[in-house]
C-alpha cells in the first residue's frame, strides 16, 4: 500500500513499473543494435529507431494495464522535455547559420501554411467532414498528435475523429522515422539539407531524434532546431483558427451566451521550447563550459532512447486498420505533399 507513504514517494512508486518497462524495452533495442553490427558490420536501425519498433511491437502484442502507465505517460513526455531541453546546449550560432535565417523563418512558415492549406483540400477531396480535414491538415504541417489535440476543441471535433486522426498519424510518424533516412542518397543530400528535409516533414521532435541520428550529430542539431520553429507555429494557426471559429458563429446567430473558452498560450510554447532556445542562446555565447557537453549529450542521448521506447508501448500498429481508408490515404498523401514542399524549399533556397 502507498497511501500511508509521502506523496514524492507515492508518486515514484506508482511510475517505477512504467519506467523499468521502458528501460527493458530500450535494453532489447541495445541488443539487437548490437546484434545488428555482428551480423552486418553496420546497425541500419539506431537504438532510438530500434526503440520504437521493439515497443510498438509489445504494445501491438500486448495492452499495458494501468499500473504500467504512469511510468509509460512520464517517459514518454517528462523524460523527452528534460532530452529536448539539454539538446539545446549543443546547439551554436553556426548550426543555426548553416540552416539559414529564411529557412528557419519564412520557409518554415511558408511550409507549414501551404501544408495546411494543400492537406486540408486534400482532406476535403476525399470526402472527410471539415473538422476532420482541419485536424489531418494541421497534424501533417506542425507537430502530429499535439497539434491535433490542440486544435481539436478550437474548432469543437468530435472525439471520434480526433481518435482516428491520432490513431494513423502516431502509427505513419514511425514508418516516416524508418523510412526518411533511405531518402537522403537517392536524393543526393548534405547533412544539412537532410537535417531541414527531417525537421520539415517529420511529426514529432521525438521523431525527428530519431530520423536524423543516423546522419549525425549536425543533421541531429539542424533537424531539432527546424522543427522547433516549425512547432512554434502552432501559436499562430490555433489563434487564427479560434478567431475564425468565433467570427463564423458570430455570422451564423449561434451564440449560446457563454463566454468563449480562453485560449491558454502558454501551452502553445511548451517550456522546454523556451529552455532549448534558453540553453543554445548560452552555448552560442560561449556560457556553457565545453566540460559538460559530454555529460550532457550522453544523458540527453540516453534520455532520448528511454521516451523513444515510451512512444512505442504507447503505438498499436492494428491502428492502421481501425483509422480507415479515407483518413489513412489523406494523412498519407499530406505527408508526401509536406515531404514534396519541403524539398522544393531546400531546392530555391540553395540551402547547402
Amino acid at each position: 500500500m502507498t497511501s500511508n507513504l509521502p506523496k514524492p514517494v507515492a508518486a515514484g512508486l506508482d511510475l517505477l513499473p512504467g519506467l523499468l518497462l521502458c528501460l527493458a524495452v530500450t535494453a532489447a533495442a541495445v541488443l539487437l543494435t548490437r546484434i545488428e553490427v555482428a551480423l552486418f558490420g553496420a546497425a541500419w536501425l539506431e537504438p532510438l529507431v530500434m526503440a520504437i519498433l521493439v515497443g510498438a511491437v509489445v504494445r501491438t502484442c500486448w495492452a499495458p494495464s494501468p499500473r504500467w502507465r504512469p511510468g509509460i505517460g512520464f517517459s514518454a513526455k517528462m523524460l523527452l522535455e528534460i532530452a529536448v531541453f539539454l539538446l539545446g546546449a549543443s546547439i551554436s550560432a553556426r548550426s543555426i547559420s548553416a540552416a539559414g535565417p529564411n529557412t528557419l523563418v519564412l520557409g518554415i512558415a511558408g511550409v507549414v501554411v501551404m501544408g495546411i492549406a494543400v492537406s486540408f483540400t486534400i482532406g476535403r477531396v476525399l470526402g472527410l467532414p471539415a473538422k476532420m480535414a482541419a485536424l489531418v491538415a494541421c497534424g501533417n504541417a506542425i507537430c502530429g498528435n499535439s497539434a491535433i489535440a490542440a486544435v481539436a476543441p478550437v474548432i469543437g471535433a468530435k472525439p471520434e475523429d480526433v481518435a482516428a486522426s491520432i490513431a494513423f498519424t502516431a502509427v505513419l510518424g514511425v514508418i516516416a522515422v524508418i523510412t526518411l533516412p533511405l531518402l537522403a542518397a537517392p536524393l543526393g543530400m548534405s547533412v544539412e539539407q537532410y537535417g531541414v528535409l527531417a525537421g520539415l516533414t517529420v511529426y514529432a521532435v521525438p521523431q525527428v531524434l530519431a530520423a536524423t541520428a543516423p546522419l549525425g550529430q549536425v543533421a541531429v542539431q539542424i533537424g531539432t532546431l527546424v522543427k522547433l520553429v516549425r512547432v512554434l507555429m502552432l501559436g499562430p494557426v490555433v489563434l487564427g483558427l479560434s478567431l475564425l471559429m468565433r467570427r463564423q458563429q458570430i455570422i451564423a446567430g449561434r451564440g449560446t451566451g457563454r463566454a468563449p473558452a480562453r485560449l491558454n498560450l502558454s501551452k502553445l510554447v511548451p517550456w522546454f521550447i523556451l529552455g532549448f532556445l534558453a540553453l543554445a542562446t548560452l552555448r552560442s555565447l560561449d556560457l556553457v563550459p565545453l566540460a559538460l557537453l559530454p555529460p550532457i549529450g550522453f544523458v540527453t542521448t540516453w534520455l532520448t532512447v528511454l521516451s523513444m521506447a515510451a512512444l512505442g508501448l504507447g503505438t498499436d500498429l492494428r491502428m492502421l486498420v481501425r483509422a480507415g481508408g479515407r483518413v489513412s490515404l489523406a494523412v498519407t498523401l499530406s505527408l508526401l505533399t509536406m515531404l514534396g514542399l519541403s524539398v522544393a524549399l531546400i531546392w530555391l533556397l540553395a540551402v547547402r
